[in-house]
């Protein structure tokens, strides 16, 4: 069952065409990576999934319109937000001024279940990049019924939390059943992790299996060495 349909998705952003012509889709519980250079339209066609920004041409289907959770890119003015981990993690649930009892338990169990639960009480401004990271990710997952959109989520981060994260995110796919879709520049952890890759250049270069990406034209360019 698709998730997630694109087809013939054309979207323009400052006047400038970025996406062009782009068809997938994506199954229940499927993991796919977005992957491209800088300027291919990645982070586009993500915002473009989420309505953030209006598709020129061409239509994207969901399937859920609700459940769905996005950790956008890392910004300065965002890594120096005033409130509590508890207090950020449960503004995924929805911006309110009291939040109910289910609420608040879907909120402590994903910061159980990223290990942040013993830092709740912190400032987030405090706390260093990986931690915040995942402070964001258990804020993501609080919207995540059916869906988890990941934009960069390991930019700026060192090897071994990188590791980690991605890690992270993986254990979520394959436990919960939730669909993944991420942006990033990794290639080597994309193929590494993911099930299917999207390898833009403002249109589609390559859409399918991580292993059959590794054996096409623009997997041994780009995925060279792996």
């Amino acid at each position: 069952m698709s998730i997630l349909s694109c087809e013939h998705v054309s979207v323009a952003y400052d006047g400038r065409t970025v996406v062009q012509d782009v068809s997938f889709s994506v199954e229940k519980g499927e993991y796919l990576c977005i992957v491209g250079e800088n300027g291919s339209g990645k982070s586009t066609l993500l915002k473009s999934i989420l309505g953030l920004v209006p598709v020129r041409s061409g239509s994207i289907s969901l399937a859920c319109r609700d459940g769905i959770g996005y950790l956008p890119q890392s910004t300065p003015a965002q890594r120096d937000f005033p409130a509590s981990v508890r207090e950020v993690v449960l503004s995924g649930c929805g911006q309110k001024l009291f939040y109910g009892k289910a609420a608040k338990e879907r909120a402590a169990q994903n910061m159980r279940e990223l290990h942040i639960d013993t830092i709740r009480k912190k400032s987030y401004r405090e706390l260093s990049g990986g931690q915040q990271q995942r402070v964001l990710l258990a804020r993501a997952l609080c919207a995540a019924e059916a869906l988890l959109l990941l934009d960069e989520p390991v930019t700026g981060l060192d090897p071994l939390v990188t590791a980690e994260m991605y890690e992270t995110i993986r254990d979520l796919n394959r436990r919960r059943g939730l669909t993944v879709i991420m942006v990033s520049h990794d290639i080597a952890a994309a193929v590494r992790h993911a099930d299917k890759i999207l390898h833009l250049d403002a249109g589609t270069e390559f859409f399918g299996t991580a292993a059959a990406y590794l054996q096409s034209d623009v997997g041994r360019r780009f995925a060279k060495g792996i």
